[in-house]
């Protein structure tokens, strides 16, 4: 088979390619590695560095960070040395896809943060460093992993634009789906409270579901007529005083 043809066997070859490498779940893996435990079951469930670091090992989460993104990029740079810059947004969209919905794990994957900024370093390295750095200030400032994603992929299209790379962000293979914002990471008031607040800091109270054995228990003289309620509170006052 001719990889330069760019024939749409050679095509779906790379797709093929790009979603086995972004599949494999290198979180889950160092974490049984390192007896971490199941990542599934904490935090977030998540597979990726940020559920790993929730762990509390910085090595298995530094490691994870590096290979999800090394994945993403070795898909892109071996398409784009075999069959072009084509063939190598494909790999990267499979790549991502991968990433986030592992057939190994019934499609339950990570956010695809790691794996987007390395696939983006290996299209174009300006743009990807321009992403990493916008992502790394974000973090930093406000220590909240969603937001920092957000603002990354958000920018990454006018990135992209401002570095002379315009056709990422509408190019024939996967541009629209690469530039667009991680799976995970369409925000809700929740997710950003919660689940990506900075370590150490208890859920709030506003935004956490009340079971029911946090719930009040309703008094028995709610729902009784005006008449009744009146009595009742009246017997409660003269009682406690």
């Amino acid at each position: 088979m001719d990889l330069s043809s760019g024939s749409a066997g050679v095509l779906a070859l790379w797709a093929a390619i790009g979603y086995g490498l972004g599949s494999i779940p290198f979180g889950l893996i160092l974490a049984k590695a390192m007896n971490l435990g199941d990542l599934r079951k904490i935090g977030s469930g998540n597979i990726g560095a940020t559920n790993v670091l929730r762990t509390g090992n910085k090595l298995a989460a530094a490691l994870t960070l590096l290979l999800d993104g090394g994945k993403g990029a070795v898909a892109v740079l071996i398409a784009l040395a075999y069959s072009g810059e084509s063939a190598a947004q494909l790999a990267a969209l499979a790549a991502f896809l991968g990433h986030c919905y592992p057939v190994w794990l019934s499609f339950k994957g990570g956010k695809g943060v790691a794996t987007f900024l390395g696939l983006l370093l290996a299209l174009h390295w300006p743009l990807g460093l321009a992403a990493c750095a916008t992502w790394l200030v974000i973090a930093v400032v406000l220590r909240y992993s969603s937001l920092s994603a957000l603002t990354a992929a958000g920018l990454s299209p006018v990135l992209a634009a401002a570095l002379g790379r315009a056709g990422l962000a509408d190019g024939r293979f996967g541009g629209p789906d690469l530039l667009a914002p991680p799976r995970e990471y369409r925000p809700t008031p929740r997710r950003i409270r919660d689940q990506d607040r900075p370590e150490g800091l208890a859920p709030s109270s506003c935004s956490r579901r009340r079971s029911a054995s946090d719930r009040l228990p309703r008094h028995r003289c709610s729902g009784r007529s005006s008449r009744r309620r009146v009595f009742c509170r009246s017997r409660r006052f003269l009682s406690a005083h």
